[in-house]
């Protein structure tokens, strides 16, 4: 099996989890300059084999894309091109920054390190790829 690869994207950074090869556990990956994002996926794919990317779908609170989406599908669309037998697939991230930040305020002890706004970007990818698996 190939892993599932799940993407925070954001204008700044973006927030990447990923699974085990056995598609069983979904991770905090890293968090990376999306000025670099492709940079960072040719070097990720050479050595690991992934089968989907799971993009949030970034949404207000009444169903619209936020002004995110058109950034989201240019890059889908470059990295399509790219990387044409990855699946992509969507999915709904409404609250998942607030639900990372529980996560962090209950479980990181120093204040510096709840305060680390990529560690928000990795938990929010890991959170769009658990609820991708259904694990919410």
């Amino acid at each position: 099996m190939a892993r599932i690869m799940a993407i925070d994207y954001g204008i700044k950074r973006t927030g990447i989890a990923t699974t085990d090869v056995l598609q069983i556990i979904a991770t905090p990956l890293d968090t990376v300059e999306t000025a670099q994002l492709f940079l960072f996926f040719e070097e990720y794919l050479n050595r690991e084999d992934v089968e989907c990317i799971v993009i949030g779908q970034p949404t207000h609170k009444d169903g619209t894309p936020t002004f995110l989406e058109d950034y989201i599908r240019g890059f889908i669309k470059k990295f399509s091109q790219l990387y044409p037998l990855i699946k992509i697939e969507r999915q709904d991230e409404a609250y998942t920054s607030k639900m990372a930040e529980e996560v962090i305020r209950k479980t990181v002890k120093k204040k510096k390190n709840r305060q680390d706004k990529g560690l928000v970007d990795q938990i929010s990818a890991c959170i769009i790829l658990q609820e991708y698996m259904g694990f919410f």
